[in-house]
């Protein structure tokens, strides 16, 4: 292979992958897709938690009923790909008249799936709590919910963070689902720019994009599970 032949690969290389004008003409589609998918992220993170740590205490009172009903909702969130729910709830709900967007769509079945997740976490959490802190806390006078509160919770959130991080950015990362109901997400805003323009440069674009935003909070995942390893028990 002489020179020539070298330059004119990486030259179709560079024009498929990084065409410069086509980087100008959608980095702000990009960028817009960027900001979507942040809050997406953040709505889904705060809500997902929230949620699950709430069953979870629910499920501390061990009143059957409601036991027999989280049990469900988790099991069947987490045994259902994402993708379904996202599209039976995009898809089927407006036909019992029940519509919403695609943005409260995507967060709303990626909070219920990772609250879903959380339940288990936390739950695990309590459980690995000793009985003897419980009838501690009760000895002084606490009820059961100030005892779950103030005394359980904290220990079992310390326990959790490492398996709930790894949890929760791997729900993150799927609102690149989004994309097939047309919320305007990076791999969204990606593929359309692809589509409009015939080169794969827009899909680089999404591609690095993910990157600057996930590898940060995958480091702080790694760090936040090193810092709460079981190595100080």
């Amino acid at each position: 292979m002489n020179t020539s032949e070298t330059f004119s690969r990486w030259d179709l290389f560079t024009e498929t992958f990084f065409n410069q004008r086509l980087i100008d003409e959608y980095s702000g589609a990009i960028a817009k897709g960027i900001l979507i998918t942040c809050e997406i992220a953040v709505l889904v993170v705060f809500t997902g938690i929230a949620l699950g740590l709430l069953l979870a205490m629910l499920r501390s009172y061990r009143f059957l009923p409601i036991n027999v009903f989280i049990s469900c909702f988790v099991d069947i969130l987490r045994s259902l790909p994402p993708l379904v729910l996202i599209l039976l709830a995009y898809f089927g709900l407006p036909s019992i008249g029940f519509s919403m967007s695609g943005f409260l769509v995507l967060w709303l079945v990626l909070s219920l799936i990772l609250a879903a997740f959380a339940e288990e976490i936390f739950w695990a959490g309590i459980l690995s709590i000793r009985r003897g802190q419980w009838e501690a806390a009760r000895s002084t006078g606490l009820g059961h919910t100030q005892t779950i509160v103030y005394v359980i919770i904290p220990q079992a959130i310390r326990m959790t963070v490492a398996p709930l991080t790894n949890r929760t950015i791997a729900i993150t990362k799927n609102t690149a689902l989004g994309t097939v109901i047309g919320v305007g997400e990076i791999l969204n805003q990606a593929s359309t720019a692809q589509s409009f323009s015939g080169n794969a440069t827009p899909l680089m674009m999404g591609a690095i994009a993910y990157i600057v935003l996930f590898i940060p909070v995958v480091a702080i995942g790694r760090w936040i599970e090193t810092r709460f390893a079981w190595r100080r028990i």
